[in-house]
Order: C-alpha cells, then structure tokens, then sequence
C-alpha cells in the first residue's frame, strides 16, 4: 500500500502479486486510469516463512523449468528501511528475469528489515554484518529444503546498496556457502557512510572503534576465496566511490583477485535505460562465468 497527496488531492495504492502495476483510488471512490505499459514480463513469485524466525522468502524460478537442478541467485536488499518480500507483483520482475535466465532466484528479508517489530530491527545494533548474514544463510538452506532444486554446489548473490555490502560480506565471510557476489554501490567500511544512518546502529566510532571495525569488510580483504565483482557509478552522492575504491586497494594489496566496473558519470542509482539494461547483462556474464555455466545452457537473455 501506498499514498500520494498533492494539494487537496489524496490516492491511495493497492498492489497484489496476481497483477502488474496497481492501483490507484481517491479518498471518494474514484479509480484512476493507469497508461503505464504492462510489463512484458510476468513474475512468479513463492511466498513462504522459513526456519525458526520465520523469515520472509520469495523464491522464483524459470517459467520453463524442467524440474532439474538450478544454479542459485540470492537477491536480498537485506538491511534496514529496505523490504524486498513484498506482495506486489512488479518489485520482483528483476529477480524473475534473472531467474529466466536459468537460475533459483530466492529473494529474503531477514532481521533489520522493517515490519517486524522493534526486536527485530535492533538486532544490528552494534553489528551490522552477523544477523543479516546469518538470516540470508538460514533462508538459503530452508529454501533448498522446500523446493528441492536448488543447486547449494552453485552459489550467488548479488544485491545494491546494503544489499551490496551483504553481498560482498557473504563472499569475504561465508565462500563455504558463497561461491561468487556482485557488490553494487557497497557500503564497504562505515566510518564513510552518513553519520546520521550509521551512528544510528554502530554509535560513535571515536567510542567504539572495535564495533566499527567488525562490521568492515576492510579488514576481510585479506580473506577473499571466490569471484567478485564491485560495480560502483563514480557520481554516487550516496554511497561514495570511494567504498569500493578503498576495497578494491586492500584486495589488490593482499593479493586477491576480483573485477572492479566504474560507472562514470552515474550515482546511487542509473536512472539510464541502456546503462541499466547493459549492467544487468554484464552481471549476468560474470555470474555465469564464476559459477561455470554455459549460456548455451539456458540460451541466450
């Protein structure tokens, strides 16, 4: 649900997973007409609660499935202010695509991600990085257990923003679950992020340097076992790219190889239609290398 006000003006949005789009409707009943082009693509979407704190799971696989095993695409936001299970049907067409193009993609909102009360979005007090790894893990091996065709041999994740930053936490922490990450615009060491979100959970880091420290990726550099790919557009105002830079400095000095793709020109987010559609593509190349699928597997995107 949502609502939009201008002047006296008050509408109200409803989304289900059943249509794409939604719909809008004014306080006095009256429906808006929507000239929004209907996506050519339709999400499948598998809805379900898995383990013991019943953490919220999207899971969506190819609609020409054959049953066989697949290769898995982990696909979270993943932190605070940022659900991504949502009952609507067009937040998931990103996730349905990659899924189309031969992958189990399992999209899950763990601790810190609101909606579920004040417990659960203060687990990351003080550590940023162990509940909301730990939650993608639990919901990664619960969904395996349900669907049954999820290939845990063949491991990615990718995510943007917080999600990039779990991404490359996965990878630097976990490469026995984790066999490859795209790390869009990471937040990779938080004394650089805003002080006013990051103080918020972490305190101050002139108190508490340790707290910082832990939940850096910095000093996991050294650790680095599987394929990764940092992607960060060089105007971000939000996540500076200097996050990935500084990583991508520590990698180098400790040795470990990875792919690095500046974005000149873009920032948090490209709002360019041939920059964004090219960058899906190129994540897909590099996940199907790091995993060693054949696109002739799945045909071309």
């Amino acid at each position: 649900h949502g609502v939009a006000v201008g002047g006296a003006t008050t509408v109200v949005r409803t989304a289900t997973l059943a249509e794409p789009g939604g719909r809008w409707v004014s306080l006095d009943g009256v429906e808006l007409t929507s000239h929004a082009a209907t996506p050519s693509l339709r999400a499948v979407v598998r809805l379900s609660f898995l383990g013991e704190r019943r953490i919220a799971t999207a899971v969506l696989l190819p609609h020409e499935h054959d049953g066989s095993p697949l290769p898995v695409l982990l696909d979270p936001y993943g932190g605070p202010h940022g659900p991504r299970v949502v009952q609507a049907h067009n937040a998931h067409l990103g996730s349905q695509w990659f899924a189309d193009q031969g992958f189990a993609v399992v999209v899950a909102d763990g601790r810190s991600t609101p909606g579920r009360g004040s417990a659960w979005e203060r687990a990351v007090h003080l550590d940023l990085a162990t509940a909301v790894l730990d939650d993608q893990v639990e919901a990664l091996q619960r969904a395996a257990e349900e669907h049954g065709v999820l290939d845990l041999e063949r491991v990615a994740i990718r995510g943007w923003s917080f999600g990039g930053y779990l991404a490359a936490l996965a990878v630097l922490r976990r490469p026995d679950v984790f066999h490859a990450a795209v790390a869009g615009a990471p937040v990779t060491e938080w004394r650089l992020y805003d002080t006013y979100y990051t103080e918020r959970y972490l305190g101050d880091p002139n108190e508490r340097p340790e707290v910082y420290d832990a939940s850096s990726l910095l000093p996991l550099a050294d650790g680095l076992s599987r394929p990764l790919l940092l992607i960060h557009g060089l105007a971000d105002d939000n996540v500076v790219a200097a996050h990935s830079l500084q990583l991508s400095s520590a990698l180098l000095a400790a040795g470990r190889p990875h792919e690095v793709l500046p974005l000149v020109g873009v920032t948090h987010m490209t709002p360019q239609e041939t920059v964004a559609e090219h960058l899906l593509l190129h994540q897909l190349d590099f996940l199907r290398r790091a995993l060693g699928i054949a696109a002739d597997d799945y045909g071309a995107p």
